[in-house]
């Protein structure tokens, strides 16, 4: 018996705990607000950087100079928002997304065929029901008016 228990804690112990997306972002350090504030800063700069940095860099008159900045302006930002505990957290939501689309049954392309007329069909049923429902009630209308 605890054999078994010492076994069970044996191969616990080699599985690596992973922490969720939820937890990984509660996790933040004042650290992680400088680099979103850096981060903003720099979006700031890449989406400015065409209207105002030609006056005051002259290399800057090239569109590919310009085009160059506000791509590593973007990069250098989205590069320090993954150095933060919400940026790590965003990463592993989108790896574990990735995992879980793998697991989707897709439907055959009979099965899309099918469905997408039986809800073209409810659509038409449902636009002659709202048709005469609004006819009946304007001549109501024109009934009750005059």
């Amino acid at each position: 018996m605890s054999n078994d228990k010492s076994r069970d804690a044996m191969s616990d112990a080699a599985i690596p705990q992973r922490n969720n997306s939820a937890e990984v972002v509660k996790s933040s350090s004042p650290f992680d607000y400088i680099l979103w504030i850096i981060a903003l800063a720099l979006f700031g700069c890449a989406l400015m950087t065409n209207q105002y940095l030609p006056a005051y860099w002259a290399p800057a008159n090239g569109i590919w100079v310009r085009v160059g900045v506000i791509i590593a302006c973007i990069v250098v930002a989205l590069g320090l928002l993954y150095a933060t505990h919400q940026g790590k957290g965003f990463v592993r939501l989108l790896k574990d997304s990735r995992i879980e689309l793998r697991r989707v049954t897709w439907p055959t392309k009979q099965e899309t065929v099918t469905t997408s007329w039986q809800v073209l069909l409810v659509i038409i049923v449902a636009a002659i029901i709202l048709w005469c429902f609004d006819y009946v009630i304007g001549w109501f209308m024109k009934f009750i008016i005059g």
